[in-house]
């Protein structure tokens, strides 16, 4: 990765070490959860767009990526815990939590758990807090989304994306779907994707930022101000232009300037 003064480092977790690349920096430090499928590359074209000061983690998730060894259970509890595990580590005093898709909705619990330090929070694409018109054949669909190179690809062109990835990014895209381990890879479509999480989020009193995709197929722009932004009372929603699902990869330079328009308003 080329944003500078950047290390790799470990975080214990339940049951096994997740990886980050962390930069100590400016505060508050923002704290990057990537999207079923991804790792915390998914962030890297963000990340070098940041003001060179910001400070921020961005991990694995266990059973992805470099922690793809950690055992499971992979649910949306345990991905919260994670990351509250990985704040703890860091040590700092005031962060803001930025969750992709699947990533978002892990925010979504840590976030209504009130946690100490929480100065607020960016929601990217994200998952909506309970199920949105998913049905048993979706799920199965899902379940086998990421199979095989030529299902991912699919996948990319027909569901996640609106313009075209770069072949690197491609490539990339392809690699992390395939890395994960097969109950990790399973567990979104079959779990967490249904599950409610609804009940708490009222209670998140910091300011959110909502981004979502202008051409977004998998959550889009009126499913989020339909069914997440009347839960989220200090939530604004702005609309990310030329984009689909995988906005941090197809339109990084929009996604960094609003993150960091936010961060500079806390």
């Amino acid at each position: 990765m080329t944003a500078q003064n950047v290390v790799g480092r470990f975080f214990d977790v339940q049951g096994g070490q997740v990886y980050a690349h962390v930069r100590e920096g400016d505060g508050p430090a923002l704290v990057f959860l990537h999207y079923w499928g991804g790792s915390r590359r998914t962030w890297i074209p963000v990340l070098q767009r940041l003001d060179a000061g910001q400070g921020f983690v961005a991990y694995d998730h266990r059973g992805w990526g470099d922690s793809a060894s950690v055992p499971g259970p992979y649910g949306l509890e345990q991905l919260a815990d994670d990351a509250q595990r990985v704040i703890e580590g860091l040590g700092h005093s005031d962060y803001v939590l930025v969750g992709h898709s699947m990533g978002g909705k892990v925010v979504q619990i840590l976030a209504a758990r009130k946690p100490e330090g929480l100065r607020g929070v960016v929601l990217v694409a994200p998952a909506p807090p309970a199920p949105v018109g998913v049905s048993e054949q979706m799920q199965e669909g899902l379940s086998h989304a990421y199979d095989n190179e030529e299902a991912v690809l699919q996948s990319v062109e027909l569901m996640l994306t609106h313009g075209e990835l770069t072949p690197e990014l491609r490539r990339q895209v392809v690699e992390d779907s395939l890395r994960a381990g097969e109950q990790a890879r399973l567990t979104w479509p079959r779990q967490g994707l249904v599950q409610d999480v609804s009940a708490g989020l009222s209670a998140i009193d910091v300011p959110v930022l909502v981004l979502a995709g202008s051409h977004d197929k998998v959550d889009p722009p009126t499913v989020l101000a339909d069914h997440l932004m009347p839960l989220l009372p200090t939530a604004t929603l702005t609309v990310l232009k030329d984009t689909g699902h995988l906005s941090p990869l197809e339109v990084p330079d929009q996604v960094a300037a609003h993150i960091g328009a936010f961060v500079a308003q806390l």
